[in-house]
C-alpha cells in the first residue's frame, strides 16, 4: 500500500491500441460474384482493395474513408440486386 506524501512518482504510459478497419472485402466478393447490380458490387471491392491497401501502410484515417465508401456501395448493391429482379415489371418481359 502506497501512502501519498513519500515521494512516489508515477508514470503514465500511452500505449498505441490497433484500430480494427473492416474493409468489408468479403462482402465486395461476394457481391461482386453473385449480385454486381450496375458494377457496384466491383466498384464496392475495388474501394475494400484500397482500404486494405491504406490500412496495410498505416493510413487509418484513409482506410475508414475508403472502408465507408465500399460499406454503402455494397449496401446499394445488395438493395439493387434484391428489389429490381422484384420489381413487377421485370415479370412480364
Amino acid at each position: 500500500m502506497v501512502k501519498e506524501g513519500h515521494g512516489v512518482n508515477s508514470a503514465v504510459i500511452h500505449i498505441r491500441s490497433e484500430a480494427s478497419v473492416a474493409d468489408h472485402v468479403v462482402w465486395s466478393l461476394f457481391n461482386t460474384i453473385f449480385v454486381n447490380s450496375c458494377c457496384l458490387g466491383f466498384i464496392a471491392y475495388a474501394y475494400s482493395m484500397k482500404s486494405r491497401d491504406r490500412k496495410m501502410v498505416g493510413d487509418l484515417t484513409g482506410a475508414q474513408a475508403y472502408a465507408s465508401t465500399a460499406k454503402c456501395l455494397n449496401i446499394w448493391a445488395l438493395i439493387v440486386g434484391i428489389l429490381v429482379p422484384l420489381h413487377p415489371w421485370t415479370c412480364y418481359q
